[in-house]
């Protein structure tokens, strides 16, 4: 992989730490077979059984009724997450989050044993790291076990279901937080605030040599020290680790046409992704893509490799991590503006060395029509066009306050999950705000993960005094969360609450006429607004629709008038910028 830094000192290190085996006492893992929920659990419930240094966590519950589990290991002994050590790094690694994909949860828990074993050669991280590891995110897929559902994939012999007790991608779920699980994840990983967070998953998609591929954490929605640390030091040092143990990955094949020759781009995991999410915390997150066509055992053994690179680069760079962390968050306390709408920057190209498969173009097999067939006798490596740069489209400044009413109330849950400051007015007031105006939104026809998802939104930004009574909340901004704050409440952010339905009871108008009574009403209106008149001529020469239909006419004067309701489409979040 080509970067356009020079950066010897980190081939050095890279190889260095390769050179060194893995763990004196790693066996390989060889078994078709993936653990089952109940085997997993029982695993890590023994490795806390014997060992003062981990401890297994009940952090809350799932849909499907059964806890969500954490196994911290801290040589400390420490295992509230309130309590660490922040002189530490501290990692955690989310596993099962699509229970197909269990590769990280074998991984995971080969790792912990080695970690635990006081003889091996991994021992020495937990002198500077604090390891979190989820077992099994998605509890009620891992129970769903079967053999059929990842119909393209190499093994195992079972494994879980991608969907939740409620048919939820659990990855797609960390903003709205429809399932128990991303409820609890929400409070486990704002108590934990882990400086990386690993998301072990398993690729579709094109063929090729590798067997892992990364996505690492969008760095330029990312954005700060934190995003530059990553592109130019961190990402390097793993990808020429990886590279120098026989275990070489590339970029996730996130194609920009049919197959990889056409070039790759960066994946942008916005916040209903686990990685994106938990960059609106200055989490650095990597999502682990083993490809799905590789043996089973192959896949875990390179799930495995990534995450002991990555806990040896977190002890060795512990000190600048947590000067990472601590930078980053300063710079939240003064974050003047936030993008969103990031788009790829297609002039921005850059060059990925890649090793490929030849796509060759043949006849269907089954009915008629072509298929693709990549050939694994027909080798290649020549550089591909690889597009990393993301813009933002929206740029919106951060108010020093955001109001929002005590009845929203699951808005307000969710930013009570996350570990938002809010305050709560004690009386009732009348405050002149800043307050958005829905213009318009795109809904699709069909549901996406439970919701008619808003996309496209257009808003107006006008002054309006607004009520506000005893118990409504007011935000500050100058605070960690801050990112998590503006990506939830501006409404044309992506994956905000509004984008999510939360707040789609504002877009319906509640009270009408009757067309026969407000006739005349209309036209008493007329003829004391000369304004009003002028409009509405204009508008029924320039609008055929109008002209068309009397009750359009009516509703016309209606909507333009004093009888209009003022609530509709307006925003029920409000911007502040005074002092209180």
């Amino acid at each position: 992989m080509q970067y356009n830094i020079a950066n010897i000192f980190l081939t050095v290190y890279a190889l260095i730490i390769t050179l060194i085996p893995i763990s004196a006492q790693h066996v390989q893992f060889t078994a078709n077979q993936t653990v089952t929920w109940n085997e997993c659990i029982a695993s890590y419930e023994n490795l806390a059984l014997h060992s003062s240094f981990a401890s297994l966590i009940k952090c809350g519950t799932t849909d499907v009724g059964k806890p969500l589990h954490l196994f911290v290991i801290n040589k400390d002994g420490i295992f509230y997450p309130e309590l660490f050590d922040r002189k530490k790094t501290i990692v955690m690694i989310n596993n099962g989050i699509h229970p197909g994909e269990p590769d990280g949860i074998d991984a995971s828990l080969m790792l912990a044993r080695e970690l635990l074993d006081s003889s091996s050669n991994l021992s020495s991280i937990l002198d500077s790291v604090i390891i979190c590891i989820v077992p099994i995110y998605n509890v009620d897929g891992a129970l769903n076990r079967g053999s059929k559902s990842r119909a393209n994939q190499n093994g195992p012999e079972q494994y879980g279901f991608r969907g939740n007790a409620r048919n939820l991608d659990l990855n797609r779920d960390f903003i709205k937080c429809d399932s128990r699980n991303a409820q609890s994840f929400n409070q486990c990983f704002t108590r934990i605030r882990p400086n990386i967070l690993v998301d072990t998953h398993v690729s579709n998609g094109a063929d090729y040599p590798y067997t892992m591929t990364l996505i690492t954490t969008q760095t330029d929605k990312l954005g700060g020290v934190v995003g530059k640390y990553l592109r130019e030091k961190m990402e390097p040092a793993l990808f020429t680790a990886m590279k120098n143990c026989g275990q070489e990955m590339c970029p996730y094949v996130n194609t920009m046409g049919r197959t990889p020759e056409s070039g790759l781009s960066d994946f942008l995991e916005t916040s209903r992704f686990a990685t994106g999410y938990a960059a609106l915390y200055n989490t650095i997150g990597f999502t682990t893509e083993s490809h799905m066509l590789k043996p089973y055992p192959q896949r875990v053994e390179a799930t495995y490799s990534f995450l002991v690179f990555l806990l040896q680069y977190a002890r060795d760079k512990r000190r600048e991590l947590q000067q990472l962390k601590l930078k980053a968050d300063d710079e939240m306390l003064k974050l003047k503006s936030f993008g969103m709408s990031f788009q790829l920057d297609t002039t921005a190209r850059e060059k990925l060395a890649f090793d490929g498969y030849e796509a060759r173009t043949e006849p269907a097999l089954v009915g008629k029509g072509e298929r693709t067939r990549y050939d694994h006798k027909a080798t290649w490596n020549k550089e591909i066009p690889l597009y990393r740069k993301y813009r933002s489209k929206i740029e919106v400044s951060v108010p020093k306050y955001y109001f929002i009413a005590q009845s929203w109330h699951e808005a307000i849950e969710r930013l009570q999950w996350n570990g938002v400051m809010m305050n709560r007015f004690e009386r009732d007031t009348i405050i002149e705000v800043e307050a958005y105006s829905i213009l318009d939104y795109h809904s699709p026809s069909k549901p996406y993960e439970g919701h008619f998802l808003h996309s496209e939104v257009k808003v107006e930004l006008t002054k309006k005094r607004i009520p506000f009574y005893a118990g409504d909340y007011f935000i500050p901004t100058n605070q960690v969360a801050v990112k998590y704050i503006c990506e939830v409440l501006e409404p044309q952010s992506e994956d905000s609450f509004f984008a999510w339905n939360f707040f789609d009871s504002v877009l319906q108008q509640k009270e009408w006429f009757s067309d026969y009574v407000f006739e005349e009403i209309a036209e008493e209106l007329l003829q004391s607004d000369s304004k009003l008149k002028t409009d509405f001529e204009t508008a029924m020469k320039n609008d055929a629709t109008l002209e068309a239909s009397h009750w359009n006419q009516l509703y016309w004067i209606y909507k333009h008038s004093e009888y209009f309701e003022q609530s509709v489409n307006v925003y029920p979040v409000y911007r502040f910028n005074q002092k209180l």
